[in-house]
């Protein structure tokens, strides 16, 4: 099996950015960047879903793959095909697989705050946060439900400062903080809105 940076990977810092990408667009590389900064990262990986189970894309998963790599334009940033390599529709399932792969490094999931709302629908939601430090990065309009959301109270004892999140390595798990940022409005849903208001005879989740 291939990966995107051949190894050893012992000492790097990575983010691991997983998601739909239906489409990629700056509200993830906005994140992607803060996180490099924030976090102290050698690298983030963006992980395209080889397919969502809470939803029905229509969009081919070579279309959401190119658009990550469009804003994956970074020298600290790479693009990978890893879950459709290995298989797996579900990210606890995914990072199960990979980070035996991928041993001596540090690995950290990242994921906007729109997603935390809703993570406790992911399979093996809380498993997941037992497997791999965790940082939310806020987006427009989610802040306050992020952090009422099912996730935050079950672990909000294991929630870290921002000024803290660089030391995830010296926590045991599960561990995960909340970044606030400027934020940033782009969406997928808007780009999808956009692109039916210039072809009213495509469908908007195409």
């Amino acid at each position: 099996m291939t990966l995107i940076l051949p190894g050893p990977y012992k000492g790097l810092r990575i983010g691991l950015f997983g998601g739909t990408f239906n489409p990629a667009h700056s509200g993830h590389r906005h994140l992607a960047l803060l996180a490099l900064q924030r976090l102290q990262l050698d690298w983030v990986w963006w992980i395209p879903a080889a397919g969502n189970p809470l939803k029905e894309e229509k969009n081919s998963f070579e279309a959401r793959f190119a658009s990550a790599e469009r804003m994956a334009h970074h020298p600290r940033m790479r693009v990978t095909d890893i879950e459709r390599q290995l298989g797996t529709r579900y990210s606890y399932d995914t990072l199960r697989a990979l980070l035996p792969r991928v041993g001596g490094g540090e690995f950290i999931w990242l994921m906007g705050a729109d997603n935390l709302r809703y993570f406790h629908r992911w399979g093996h939601w809380d498993d997941l946060a037992q497997l791999i430090p965790i940082a939310v990065i806020a987006r427009p309009g989610d802040a306050r439900l992020a952090r009422l959301s099912k996730f935050a109270h079950r672990f909000a004892d294991y929630r870290l400062r921002p000024n803290m999140a660089a030391a995830f390595s010296s926590h045991r798990l599960p561990t995960w903080t909340y970044l606030p940022t400027p934020l940033h409005t782009a969406s997928s849903t808007n780009l999808r809105r956009k692109a039916l208001a210039r072809n009213p005879f495509r469908r908007a989740d195409q």
